[in-house]
């Protein structure tokens, strides 16, 4: 699990969230993700499963996973982005359940900020053995996350404008 405080407005690490090129550009050079839907990635994660094909050093094969996405408002201001897909090649493929949420809300500290929360649960025989490489990648996530935090972008449509999440949306620095 993480939790941070990102150095950007809630309104926008929510858009971040849901935008496969920050997801890209997250796990960028490490690791590269390939769309293996028909129309590639969207510009906005839908919810429903999303098929992609991981690749170390963004060109080795490594294992293809389904995101399976579900989100939800809470009352209090908290959106949470519900992964329930599962590697379906691959190293991963061998856990039983992969459960990821990731969770935003305003920080109650400072309202221009945004406390992130991120808790990946795995669960199978052979669990133990990817906790500790699984937690590594997860600190190394976070410090990625709060680096790139500051440089998202998202303009909101202004009134009469379409209510469109494309227009006016930008990620700076994305793939």
């Amino acid at each position: 699990m993480l939790k941070l405080v990102l150095d950007c407005d809630v309104d926008v690490a929510w858009r971040a969230l849901r935008s496969p090129a920050v997801l890209r550009e997250l796990y960028s050079p490490v690791m590269g993700l390939e769309a293996l839907d028909a129309d590639g990635f969207p510009t906005i994660w839908e919810p429903g499963a999303h098929r992609v094909r991981v690749k170390a050093a963004g060109a080795i094969p490594v294992g293809d996973q389904i995101i399976d996405l579900e989100f939800i408002e809470r009352r209090d201001g908290t959106r949470i982005l519900h992964d329930q897909g599962d590697p379906v090649s691959g190293p991963l493929s061998k856990l039983a359940g992969w459960d990821h949420q990731m969770a935003v809300a305003r920080d109650k500290h400072d309202p221009t900020k945004t406390l992130y929360r991120d808790r990946l649960v795995i669960t199978g025989a052979i669990a133990p053995l990817y906790w500790y490489p699984l937690w590594a990648t997860w600190q190394w996530r976070g410090a990625r996350i709060k680096a790139l935090a500051p440089s998202w972008a998202y303009d909101p449509p202004l009134p009469g404008d379409e209510e469109d999440d494309e227009v006016g949306a930008t990620v700076e620095g994305a793939i």
